[in-house]
């Protein structure tokens, strides 16, 4: 009886120290999903619905422009979760709590990037603008990463596109012409593309996969 009451206590403080881990890192990972969920909301009001391309259009594009890099920043934040790792000796902790914690942020952060991009990329095929798909994955890509780059090494937000443009402006053509930050946007630009790829086969075989079954749908749309 004691055995299990030494059992039953030590089980608890270990629940209420897991909660208090995974309770530490919820506002920064609320606050940056939030971010980066943003350019998601924004790209079924640009590209699924039927709003005509007013100057009000334009402007929520720039908008949806501006934050899309907030959903794939997620993943730099994998440095918080090694300083978390080396912190915490618990295998249990890290196996239980801070690993599925950041797993699960950083996929939905990712997704919302792809899905981002796919309602885009939906949106030109409609129009007839197929043909600009590619160099429109491509150049988001290169300005998300230009994005990252900005937002975890000079600590730059979104809104500082409007607040503080110049300060963004002169960074941007001063760190271009110096090799470890072009580097760093390079590397960065490759590994969007490549987890872009990826994900963009899994998600729409996942759909479709859904599509398939629930074919009696005719509204549907054609790729997502």
């Amino acid at each position: 009886m004691e055995f299990s009451r030494t059992m039953g206590s030590q089980l608890f403080h270990w629940l209420v120290h897991a909660w208090d881990v995974f309770l530490f890192r919820m506002p920064l990972i609320s606050w940056n999903l939030f971010l980066g969920l943003i350019p998601l909301a924004l790209s079924y009001w640009l590209f699924k619905g039927s709003p005509r391309r007013t100057l009000l259009w334009g402007i929520v594009l720039l908008v949806f422009i501006a934050f899309l890099p907030n959903a794939p920043y997620v993943l730099t934040d994998v440095i918080h979760l090694v300083r978390d790792i080396r912190y915490h000796s618990s295998i249990w902790l890290i196996s239980l709590v801070l690993l599925p914690q950041y797993f699960l942020f950083i996929l939905i952060g990712v997704e919302a990037y792809v899905i981002s991009i796919i309602n885009l990329g939906d949106y030109l095929r409609r129009i007839g603008w197929r043909r600009y798909i590619l160099p429109a994955e491509l150049l988001i890509h290169a300005l998300s990463a230009v994005g990252i780059y900005l937002g975890r090494f000079k600590r730059f937000n979104s809104w500082d596109l409007v607040t503080n443009l110049d300060a963004v402006t002169n960074t941007v053509l001063d760190d271009l012409l110096r090799k470890w930050p072009v580097l760093v946007i390079a590397v960065t630009f490759v590994i969007l593309t490549s987890i872009y790829w990826l994900m963009k086969q899994v998600t729409l075989g996942v759909f479709e996969r859904f599509h398939s079954n629930y074919s009696a749908d005719s509204s549907w749309p054609e790729e997502f």
